[in-house]
């Protein structure tokens, strides 16, 4: 997983070069299709990044835009590496691929998370009970794939040219004994393990902040190292997520980040605060089936 090439990245970048290239040549996407002999919906499928491309059917679209030579070889080069299966490929049907896929490109990682642990942080008890509790509609086999890919994940902290993260987590998080209570412990000494890593940094939104800047969900803001693959914001839900692209979009969420990580506490604080839960855990000052006062 060194490998920060992924092809669903070149596949995108791919896309977007195709799009370029069309619209300095003046030709429409029917146009292409015509001369492909193809739909245009798969003409316009390529050029987001949703569908592979062959090599003969991007050697095919340049010729019609006129590019030949070295830069033709370059981009169908391109799209012999973007049809390539990356390592998470045996686990598409458990996972959203393309999410994996851009995870693996990225030089940097934001997110916000209400509700659980992210994926690249969590222990393989937490990750197991989570999943199960999830989604109780899987079978174990797919609940252990599931487990398998985000233990895989993992690495891209640890690789010789490891992922900047930062996450803040809301205090919510740590208040939830997922697993029970030695599986979230252990899941709160990993938090405290992880974020002694250079490129980690982890933040506590807590309680007493209230209403904030994040209140409308969960989401991840992916940046990549060259400038030519810009941003993508993941927004999860239960069937999936959104991928958002759009300036406008990106400029939104950068900004609640920004307000998200104001707001928390720093650094240094939010690991005391998750090292002291780790021996005196919120779930234990209110025992289940105690009365409220």
């Amino acid at each position: 997983m060194s490998e920060r090439r992924s092809p669903t990245i070149r596949r995108r970048r791919l896309g977007a070069e195709l799009r370029r290239l069309r619209d300095g040549a003046g030709i429409t996407i029917e146009a292409v299709a015509e001369q492909l002999e193809c739909s245009a919906s798969k003409v316009s499928r390529i050029e987001t990044g949703h569908t592979s491309a062959t090599p003969r059917d991007v050697r095919d679209m340049l010729r019609i835009y006129g590019v030949v030579g070295a830069e033709s070889d370059e981009l169908v080069q391109i799209a012999r590496e973007a049809r390539q299966k990356g390592w998470w490929h045996p686990y598409s049907t458990v996972l959203v691929g393309a999410y994996v896929g851009l995870e693996a490109a990225a030089g940097s990682i934001r997110a916000y998370e209400q509700q659980v642990v992210p994926g690249l942080l969590e222990t393989e008890e937490y990750a197991s009970a989570m999943i199960q509790a999830a989604r109780p509609d899987i079978s174990p086999d797919q609940v252990q794939q599931r487990v398998r890919v985000r233990l895989g994940r993992q690495s891209l902290l640890t690789q010789d040219d490891p992922v900047d993260l930062w996450v803040v987590l809301d205090e919510a998080v740590l208040s939830r004994p997922v697993g029970g209570d030695a599986v979230m412990r252990g899941q709160l000494r990993r938090l405290v393990e992880v974020a002694e890593l250079p490129n980690v940094t982890l933040q506590i939104l807590p309680f007493e902040v209230g209403a904030h800047a994040g209140m409308d969900g969960t989401f991840t803001i992916l940046g990549f190292p060259d400038s030519v693959d810009p941003d993508v914001v993941y927004a999860e839900n239960a069937t999936g997520g959104l991928f958002l692209e759009k300036s406008d979009e990106l400029q939104k969420y950068n900004f609640i980040f920004d307000q998200i990580r104001a707001a928390a506490r720093r650094p240094e604080e939010s690991i005391a605060h998750i090292a002291e839960l780790a021996e005196e855990p919120l779930w234990k000052w209110r025992p289940r089936g105690s009365p409220r006062t």
